[in-house]
């Protein structure tokens, strides 16, 4: 008996040692969990900043979006500020045609500014350097550039059409203006109304003279 209890003694003591490192692991494993929960906290705030800040940037790309329209708001009430009555009640004003456009040009005296369908010259004609060349040659031929601002209604046609239109509605108001820019104007060509339309499609054919290809057999 007294064998069986020293050889049992040392199996006890091992028992109670692993019951001690698992006790030991249960802490640790507890511990870790609270760091890895404390840690999350600041991912949280971190991420709610960063969805704060999303949110703020997606407000100031809707105003700027809707920057344009406002814009469009405020130039319509300053041109009709400027014209009262609208464009038919103003004095100097000029008829121009091209193709299928018609613009109505109104000047009076400012600062060069362009403002074609209440909305601004470069914008409504795309940025295309020749149709602002268009609109600009009539002033620049006789040294107005800065010298009268320039309101302009035009419907019809395409865009090019329009500036060639707006071209001769502005020589044809300059001559309101004085008669004696009648010779400059006239040199550079910029009061003859160029009468050339598209010729129209005939029957049979795929355009105006373009026939489909002849086949013999």
């Amino acid at each position: 008996m007294e064998l069986a209890l020293c050889s049992l003694i040392p199996s006890f003591s091992s028992l109670s040692f692993s019951s001690n490192i698992s006790s030991k692991r249960t802490q640790t494993l507890s511990i870790s969990r609270s760091r890895l929960f404390s840690d999350a906290f600041p991912l949280r705030k971190s991420l709610s900043h960063s969805a704060i800040v999303a949110s703020s940037t997606a407000m100031a790309a809707a105003s700027i979006s809707a920057a344009p329209y406002l814009e469009g708001l405020s130039l319509e009430k300053y041109v009709k500020s400027r014209l009262p009555g609208g464009f038919a009640a103003q004095k100097i004003i000029g008829t121009g045609r091209r193709k299928c456009a018609i613009a109505r040009v109104v000047l009076q005296e400012g600062t060069g500014k362009f403002v074609i369908n209440y909305r601004d010259a470069k914008e409504y004609l795309q940025g295309n350097p020749l149709w602002l060349q268009y609109i600009r040659t009539p002033l620049i031929t006789l040294g107005y550039e800065t010298n009268y601002d320039v309101f302009i209604k035009a419907h019809g046609g395409g865009l090019s059409g329009q500036a060639q239109a707006i071209s001769l509605g502005i020589a044809r108001a300059l001559l309101k203006i004085s008669e004696n820019h009648r010779a400059p104007l006239r040199k550079e060509g910029l009061l003859t109304r160029d009468s050339r339309v598209v010729e129209r499609k005939k029957v049979g054919l795929k355009k105006a003279r373009k026939a489909p290809q002849y086949s013999k057999r």
